[in-house]
């Protein structure tokens, strides 16, 4: 009789174990997303606008921005509001805001156009104004005033296809995820929009404090991971309100996850702060720090931890952390930096 080696024993068990906790990790996150989150199909579903903002049509499905000296200001992404003053817009991330008169005079209509074939490596996803190519991560600006951010999107909530800004290619398309000659597809659905701030960058030459362990950033522009009812277009912007920051630890690289809302969510008013989302969305925090530590399991890696003693961190800590990877992307482009095999317009 041949008897089963035990290190062949003990890979199968911890593989069960691994494809266990995968399974009960996501079948709470599931129970956990609100009904409503579960029934939106479209941003514009659900979402309704704030005080101040409208809804606006634009040719194409694109989404509307006024052009700039620095690159583009966010009109809408569906909607749209009017310029900000200078006494509205977010001083804090100085350089980013335009000149209200500029935003004014010219007015375009960017869009995304797909090329190639969904679900192979063909696919891209440009940002497009008029026939010239844009990029997601370098054109678009950080701060969208008043306090929020703009989010592009990559991956809608309840989807499985890995999408992500390629910031190694020409004008940082959107593409899917390449591993070992496949395209990549989480094993499961992501219960939330998943997507990244433009102009913010985690620097892999910086070593973070001892609460991170000492890990370096991941050579990516900072993470978003979007709570709101709506679901979210890839490829669209979104003005979002960040609400705290996960500082996840995958493969010994620091990768924030900074925790938003969309600013139209029927809820942005009444969700301020990081303690705020469990009176509204119970189980949502543990939910998306349980999603991130077990969703490479199934390809036997190990799982990822979290610094901070696992706690997400409130809006005060999330702000700082945009503020210095905005400074970091800065510190990129104007050459400080090292750029690697980076793309920088």
């Amino acid at each position: 009789e041949t008897k089963t080696p035990y290190s062949t024993m003990w890979r199968n068990y911890t593989q069960l174990l691994s494809a266990v906790g995968v399974f009960a990790i996501l079948l709470i996150a599931y129970s956990q997303v609100p009904s409503t989150q579960l029934r939106a199909t479209s941003a514009r579903a659900v979402s309704r606008p704030l005080p101040g903002l409208k809804f606006k049509s634009v040719p194409g499905r694109g989404y509307a921005f006024a052009r700039c000296d620095r690159g583009y200001k966010l009109v809408g992404g569906g909607c749209s509001s009017s310029p900000d003053t200078p006494a509205q817009s977010d001083r804090r991330m100085s350089g980013v805001a335009c000149n209200a008169e500029a935003a004014q005079a010219v007015v375009a209509s960017v869009v995304c156009k797909k090329q190639g074939e969904f679900g192979t490596e063909d696919f891209t996803m440009h940002f497009m104004e008029g026939d010239k190519a844009i990029s997601p991560w370098h054109n678009i600006p950080l701060s969208a005033g008043n306090g929020l951010y703009n989010m592009v999107t990559e991956i809608p909530k309840m989807s499985k296809a890995k999408m992500e800004v390629d910031t190694k290619a020409e004008n940082n398309p959107i593409k899917q995820d390449v591993k070992k000659g496949k395209v990549r597809y989480y094993h499961g659905p992501i219960f939330w929009n998943y997507g990244c701030l433009p102009q913010t960058w985690e620097d892999p030459n910086i070593k973070g404090d001892d609460q991170v362990g000492g890990a370096f950033g991941d050579n990516d522009p900072l993470d978003v991971v979007e709570i709101g009812s709506a679901s979210l277009e890839m490829g669209s912007v979104t003005p979002v309100k960040p609400l705290g920051v996960l500082s996840m630890i995958d493969d010994g690289e620091l990768d924030w996850k900074l925790i938003a809302i969309n600013a139209n969510d029927p809820k942005a008013s009444e969700i301020n702060d990081v303690d705020d989302i469990e009176k509204f969305y119970p189980g949502t925090v543990s939910g998306i720090r349980e999603w991130f530590r077990w969703y490479k399991t199934p390809d036997d890696k190990p799982v990822n931890s979290f610094g901070h003693g696992e706690k997400a961190l409130g809006k005060a800590d999330a702000l700082k952390v945009i503020e210095e990877t905005h400074q970091h992307y800065k510190d990129l482009v104007s050459g400080k930096s090292d750029k690697g095999k980076l793309w920088l317009a």
